[in-house]
């Protein structure tokens, strides 16, 4: 089977997945929330060169996983305009439903703390080590 845009998000909106990626073939999918798919995904050593991205939120830190993974293209329900800006800054299409000013936690109460990680910060690989580092402490 074939993946499109179109189909990729209705498996995010729908389809109990909160990020779907596809090369027009391949699919990859996960349940997990927040960074942790995309962080396993680099573990793993995937690639996403010339994939398109459905997920449901994206921020600044998820863009710059997406950089690191090689994304063409990545929707999103909400994405901040942050997130949207380094994408494009970088030759990644950024759409979403929703743009946003911050990404916020989980709690309601502040800015994602994975956005706090990679603020300043403009390189993708040393965004990724930021965005560990801030998960050994939380």
């Amino acid at each position: 089977m074939t993946y499109d845009m179109a189909q990729l998000s209705a498996l995010v909106k729908g389809g109990g997945y909160t990020v779907a990626a596809s090369d027009g073939t391949r699919l990859l999918t996960s349940r997990e929330r927040g960074i942790k798919p995309l962080l396993q995904w680099l573990d793993e050593g995937e690639k996403l060169d010339g994939y398109f991205v459905a997920d449901k939120i994206v921020g600044r830190a998820a863009a710059m996983l997406y950089l690191r993974l090689g994304a063409k293209r990545v929707w999103a329900q909400v994405m901040s305009r942050g997130g949207a800006q380094t994408l494009e800054r970088c030759g990644v299409g950024a759409v979403a439903d929703v743009f946003a000013d911050a990404i916020i936690n989980r709690e309601g109460t502040d800015i994602c703390p994975m956005e706090k990680a990679v603020a300043g910060i403009d390189d993708p690989l040393a965004a990724e080590r930021a965005l560990r580092q801030k998960l050994k402490e939380l």
